[in-house]
């Protein structure tokens, strides 16, 4: 007993003299404004979800540079369109790192992808493998065959089933975020190997591929948010929150054994291929093997744009249609451009997108309210900076809260209101104002595929069907929980073909 007590006052004093320190090294720093922190655990208890809109809270309360310290980490939130502008251009190189969390180093190969990787050569190797060759206006101009026949399907499956309806006067109710989901996976699979995994048709053979591939997808995004263990490592050692490490330790091993399987496959067909004359590659997998990447990186990269490319793109399109069946007069007023612009003789090409203003800035609108990021991809500082007059040490994470930004009534007239018509005349003076794909040299590559995929079908789906709300009610517009913040509910709507000519055009796909 006598030993037991001599370590806790050993402890307690150690704990003391470590905050203490820590307090007085703070006072000489004129560090962001602070809520009250508990010993250790600092402002977790704070962290309510949805964590975007404690953070505004928060800040609302303290400041628009807020510090907090989550546990063991600094962490500075940024909720000021100026104060973001500075992190992403004067400090923009200070900030390029990437804070080391738990699911980057079991699920994305020990955190050497894109996303998770810290600023440096590989990951300027990455970016420009990822920029100018598999995201490259050129390359993205080549897979639009890819994204035409995605959104083909997508309106196709959805006339079949409202031809079918006998009654209702040809309205069919229609769950939406299946299908969006079916389209995005396979507009990003089919770039990455050149096969389709989601929906009906599966090329033979790859039935069963591709039903564990959905399956490892699924359990990646419900375990790439924040863990508890990011931020009380101590307790990783004795406490497993939930079960998650040992999830994502089994997670990895099968999406590792799919993802090889898709490599050695493109890599035979390489070989076989040998000596005969060949074009430039296909796929991105194609591209990094001619690279020369290692199997492991090329597996980290395919996850990284699943997870960036597939999920934002679903929700982003999902909320759009939301918030049209809630505004049926801007629903007409897109129907009359892409009318007047496109015809209802044929479907909406991706060459008509740039003709079509109201689109985009029912698009913008969208993102604006409803970013599928509302809190950027963590930074970390690779110094001690100067953030907003504030001092910010190294090693600090940098939340950047963009749902607060794009809601701040300070900077947008009724900020909580869908007003496309804002847009008009705007050009590009809210650049920081708006930042549904981050800004400076970290800000997401995948930014231009996700405009085309989301304008396109968004266009499609306006052109041609008509839509109506399953009841009364309208829709709910209740965030969910995860980190691209889809709807609590999925969308649910009545549809029917425009009319006959459309049908038509429908009925020959």
């Amino acid at each position: 007993m006598e030993y037991a007590w001599v370590y806790i006052l050993s402890a307690s004093s150690f704990l003391f003299l470590l905050c203490f320190f820590k307090l007085q090294r703070s006072r000489k720093r004129n560090l962001p404004p602070s809520p009250p922190s508990l010993p250790i655990i600092g402002h977790l208890l704070l962290i309510k979800e949805p964590v975007h809109r404690t953070l505004q809270s928060l800040s609302d309360r303290y400041g628009l540079v807020l510090s907090l310290s989550l546990g063991s980490r600094p962490v500075v939130v940024i909720s000021s369109p100026s104060v973001a502008e500075e992190c992403f251009t004067r400090n923009d190189i200070v900030l390029a790192n990437r804070p080391r969390m738990l699911f980057a180093q079991i699920m994305l190969y020990g955190g050497t992808a894109i996303g998770s990787v810290s600023y440096g050569p590989h990951w300027r190797h990455l970016r420009r493998l990822t920029v100018l060759e598999i995201l490259s206006p050129h390359r993205l101009a080549n897979s639009l065959t890819i994204r035409l026949e995605e959104v083909r399907l997508l309106v196709k499956s959805i006339y079949e089933v409202a031809a079918a309806a006998a009654g209702l006067d040809g309205f069919i109710r229609v769950e939406m975020r299946s299908r969006l989901q079916e389209l995005s996976f396979n507009i990003i699979m089919r770039m990455v190997s050149g096969k389709r995994y989601f929906g009906a048709i599966v090329d033979a053979g790859d039935e069963d591929v591709a039903r564990r591939f959905r399956e490892v997808i699924t359990e990646f995004f419900e375990l790439s948010g924040t863990n508890p263990g990011d931020f009380l490592p101590v307790l990783r050692k004795v406490v497993d929150f939930k079960g998650r490490e040992r999830r994502m330790v089994d997670v990895a091993k099968r999406s590792d054994v799919i993802l090889q399987g898709m490599i050695d496959e493109l890599r035979s067909r390489r070989k076989r291929s040998e000596g005969s004359r060949e074009v430039e590659s296909r796929t991105m997998i194609d591209s990094m093997l001619s690279e020369g990447y290692s199997d492991d990186i090329i597996k980290g990269h395919i996850l990284s744009i699943l997870a960036a490319g597939t999920d934002t793109s679903t929700v982003t399109i999902e909320w759009a249609m939301s918030l049209l069946l809630n505004h049926p007069d801007v629903m007409k007023k897109a129907q009359a451009e892409l009318d007047n612009i496109v015809g209802r003789n044929r479907l909406v090409d991706e060459a008509d997108i740039h003709k079509l203003p109201y689109l985009q800035n029912i698009v913008n609108e969208v993102l604006r309210l409803f970013p599928p990021a509302p809190l950027l991809v963590p930074h970390e500082s690779a110094k001690d900076c100067i953030v907003g007059g504030f001092d910010v040490p190294r090693g600090t994470m940098i939340l950047v809260n963009a749902w607060a930004i794009q809601r701040d009534p300070k900077v947008w007239d009724h900020p909580t209101s869908f007003k496309p018509e804002r847009y008009e005349g705007l050009e590009g003076d809210h650049a920081y104002r708006l930042l549904p794909f981050g800004m400076g040299r970290r800000s997401c590559p995948g930014a231009g595929l996700a405009n085309r995929v989301v304008s396109l079908a968004l266009a499609a789906l306006i052109q041609c069907f008509k839509w109506e709300l399953v009841g009364e009610e309208l829709v709910d517009l209740s965030e969910g929980m995860g980190i691209t913040m889809p709807k609590r509910e999925p969308l649910e709507a009545m549809c029917k073909a425009r009319d006959c000519k459309i049908a038509n055009v429908l009925a020959q796909l």
